[in-house]
């Protein structure tokens, strides 16, 4: 069974940075790429970085380029970590942060969709003050 466990959320002040982790575990993810959304209080979920399986391909949405880093650290084919450094933080990144596993191994502008994503772990808070 698949399992997605963020964490690293929390409160902080506008300017300043979290790191999101993402422990995925119980199947091959083997080129399955990883991506983070966020979602507000009354706004659709929104796609907010992606990564390749080997690390070597990224993609960020506009609003947190530059400010955002993700990562992963393939510890084996059915484990991994995947990171979400976020710095220069703004009252407007105010969500809860998803973490998600593809359906399937392609790499492209598809996986900017939620509907790539067969699966989600259950969210962490992050919350930026003025």
């Amino acid at each position: 069974q698949v399992q997605l466990v963020e964490s690293g959320g929390g409160l902080v002040q506008a300017g300043g940075s979290l790191r999101l982790s993402c422990a995925a575990s119980g199947r091959t993810f083997t080129m399955y790429a990883t991506g983070w959304f966020r979602q507000a209080p009354g706004k659709e979920r929104e796609f907010v970085a992606a990564i390749s399986w080997s690390g070597t391909f990224t993609d960020y949405a506009d609003s947190v380029k530059g400010r955002f880093t993700i990562s992963r650290d393939n510890a084996k084919s059915t484990a991994y970590t995947a990171y979400l450094q976020m710095n220069s933080l703004k009252p407007e990144d105010t969500a809860v942060y998803y973490c998600a596993s593809p359906s399937r191994t392609n790499w492209g502008s598809s996986l900017r969709s939620p509907q790539e994503y067969g699966y989600w772990g259950q969210g962490t808070q992050v919350t930026v003050s003025p």
